[in-house]
């Protein structure tokens, strides 16, 4: 153990800051804002927060917590459970701590992914008290070594008063030169970001650190939780398909070729298994540029499609997680692991024109989607990085299965119960119905579409009949909508467990 310390801990200053996770929990006081390192459950602060749940038995306190994304158990499960959180932000995947924000016990700002350093460096977010992050080593010079995301960890450890390092001996000494830490200037005064491909490095291979601030080091050797990702099904082959072809039309045209543009993914199952249907198709010399590389990034290193992958955090399930980890050197040449304001800077991606794939909740008649909101009210996980992504792609994509709940739930509805992506950002919806690209349409032209090509058939017939009916109503307005009818589906859904009109009627 001492070997492997020495060997994670280079710098002379810092040796004599080692301390163990109960004194570290001991700094934390009620009412101060932590900021910690940890981006779709990779590269979170694990110990000290499983501290902070002990210390919360024996007195009480409350935090307020941000961090890049979602985290695993420690924080989003066991230390919003002590209830030890009052505010979390701005993004969370845990059933734990959303069950606590849907009860009003913990609040919850959402936001854009790649907002969240700007708010910091401007103080809206703060002051830090202490960013508690999680490192793979410290050079000799005092260069934090991430481990396997970054996320917001720079602008955590540059503006917070004082900084916890987790020191996780149990992560891959081969990290060190993955990732790229470029941090921008203050608005009006930093340079452009000359970032032109996703090979392209702009910075440091580690975060900078005042060595006065470094309050303490708290060795971990708890690895990441893995992915809750379910495996690909026949629908999600499906839609796959489907935007396959679409994009094989776009070669046709001439838009694209068959290396396309970067490509970003989304979190979560729906989107990775779609991204996978590229492994056996004839597209190739991929490169990603995305906020976070799951299964299927790897999966299509490994088939020889990806050659290059680009993102601000690595979260994978077990399995994959055990073959990638267990042979990293193969991998680390062709990623890049960057701060999440450069993996999701909507300049970088409009400049290099990405093809962007992320997942809706529902999507009505006029191409809105809603990414959040369970029936408007209930959060589910938040925007992450797909507004970041959407707005600013070349190809704005949503994908999401037609129906939900055993065809009880359309995913197509008259109007979205919350918006997170209005119909000037959506480019094209797939489900395993089929496709509407809804570019350079108005939004009655786009009805169709999503009707005849997205919707399920058993809810085709409804959907006109809505629009027909709203058409009719307002005398042909602009983009017709029945306002005592266009919640009404989810109305039904709360009172009778389902949005089917025949099925209510019986």
């Amino acid at each position: 153990m001492e070997e492997k310390l020495a060997k994670k801990l280079r710098n002379e200053q810092l040796r004599s800051k080692v301390v163990t996770a109960e004194e570290a929990a001991s700094w934390i006081k009620d009412g101060m804002v932590l900021g910690m390192s940890g981006f779709t459950r990779a590269g979170d602060v694990k110990v000290v927060p499983l501290a902070l749940v002990e210390k919360a038995k024996k007195e009480s306190f409350q935090v307020d917590v941000y961090t890049g994304a979602s985290l695993g158990p420690e924080v989003d499960q066991y230390l919003a459970e002590a209830g030890v959180i009052r505010k979390r932000g701005p993004f969370q995947a845990d059933a734990g701590i959303r069950n606590k924000i849907n009860s009003g016990d913990i609040t919850f700002v959402d936001a854009h992914l790649s907002h969240n350093a700007e708010l910091v460096r401007q103080g809206i977010i703060g002051p830090i008290d202490f960013a508690i992050i999680e490192a793979a080593a410290i050079t000799e010079d005092g260069l934090l070594i991430p481990t396997t995301s970054v996320g917001n960890s720079p602008i955590f450890v540059q503006e917070a008063d004082q900084v916890i390092i987790e020191l996780n001996v149990a992560q891959l000494d081969a990290l060190e030169g993955v990732h790229d830490i470029f941090v921008p200037g203050p608005q009006g005064k930093r340079d452009p970001i000359l970032l032109q491909k996703a090979s392209d490095r702009l910075g440091t291979i580690g975060i900078p650190l005042d060595l006065e601030k470094v309050k303490g080091i708290v060795i971990s050797d708890i690895l990441d939780a893995p992915s809750t990702i379910v495996p690909a099904d026949e629908e999600t082959d499906i839609m796959a398909n489907h935007l396959l072809n679409f994009l094989r039309d776009e070669i046709k045209i001439g838009r694209l070729t068959t290396s396309l543009r970067p490509i970003q993914s989304g979190v979560g199952s729906v989107a990775n298994a779609v991204l996978l249907g590229f492994k056996d198709s004839e597209f190739e010399n991929l490169e990603v540029y995305s906020e976070v590389l799951q299964d299927a990034v790897f999966e299509l290193i490994d088939a020889g499609k990806v050659s290059f992958a680009s993102a601000t955090s690595i979260t994978l399930s077990e399995e994959v997680g055990n073959r990638v980890y267990g042979n990293f050197d193969k991998y680390a040449d062709k990623l890049v692991l960057r701060p999440q304001e450069i993996s999701n800077q909507p300049e970088i991606i409009r400049r290099l024109g990405l093809i962007s794939v992320n997942t809706a909740l529902e999507v009505d008649i006029y191409g809105n989607v809603n990414s959040t909101h369970v029936s408007g009210t209930k959060m589910m996980n938040g925007i992450g990085g797909s507004g970041d992504f959407a707005r600013n792609a070349r190809l704005g994509i949503f994908v999401t299965k037609s129906y939900a709940k055993g065809g009880n739930i359309s995913s197509i509805v008259p109007m979205v119960s919350h918006v997170d992506h209005t119909e000037h950002d959506v480019d094209v919806i797939v489900t395993e119905q089929g496709v509407a690209d809804l570019r350079g349409l108005a939004p009655k032209e786009r009805v169709a579409l999503i009707i005849d090509n997205c919707a399920h058939p058993e809810y085709r017939e409804q959907l006109w009949k809505y629009f027909n009916d709203a058409n009719e109503a307002t005398g042909g307005h602009h983009t017709p909508h029945d306002l005592e009818k266009a919640l009404s589906w989810h109305v039904n859904y709360a009172k009778s467990g389902t949005m089917k009109e025949a099925a209510l009627s019986k």
